[in-house]
């Protein structure tokens, strides 16, 4: 598929056949997608931990709460996303211009495994309601978490249709 109708297909999924695993090589081109993907001064400011098994149901319970992402439990898979430090050329960079360079980079990284886990016929979901202190301690991560992203195969392959704002409302283009 190309990268429109990938990016048509993607979607956020919340439930998943939770009895069908995620095969291995599946797993490793996801990560490889993430780790490609570009960054500030090519620094890479994050890790990824992939999280299985009986970890990752500890983890998911880390990400409910109020009702929020019980579906993650289904998941065959989280990939937790924490910061790791700036390179020095990053660093100063987003001081002189006061940009996050970090965040950003989590963002792409996070859009490359994302598309990655569709081009597989694989369901994500992006969440960002979490307890960071409980999923450091439980996945021995130093860096703030910042995202957690669920995968498996899910449960019902519909396309939903996007909503979403109107182009006038998200662009405009100068000539």
């Amino acid at each position: 598929m190309n990268f429109y109708e990938l990016n048509e297909k993607r979607q956020s999924t919340r439930k998943y056949d939770k009895d069908r695993p995620i095969e291995d090589e599946k797993l490793g081109r996801i990560l490889e997608a993430a780790r490609l993907s570009p960054s500030a001064c090519n620094g890479q400011p994050y890790f990824f931990t992939l999280v299985t098994g009986e970890k990752k149901n500890e983890v998911a319970k880390a990400c409910g709460g109020m009702g929020m992402n019980a579906f993650a439990r289904d998941a065959y898979a989280l990939i937790v996303i924490s910061e790791m430090p700036y390179v020095k050329s990053a660093l100063l960079g987003s001081k002189l211009k006061g940009n996050d360079y970090r965040s950003m980079d989590i963002g792409i990284a996070a859009m490359a495994l994302t598309l990655a886990a569709t081009e597989e016929g694989l369901g994500s979901c992006i969440l960002g309601w979490f307890d960071d202190k409980e999923i450091r301690e439980l996945c021995s991560i130093e860096g703030a978490v910042r995202l957690v992203i669920t995968l498996g195969y899910p449960k019902d392959e519909t396309i939903r249709e996007k909503k979403r704002k109107s182009p006038e409302e998200i662009y405009k283009i100068i000539k």
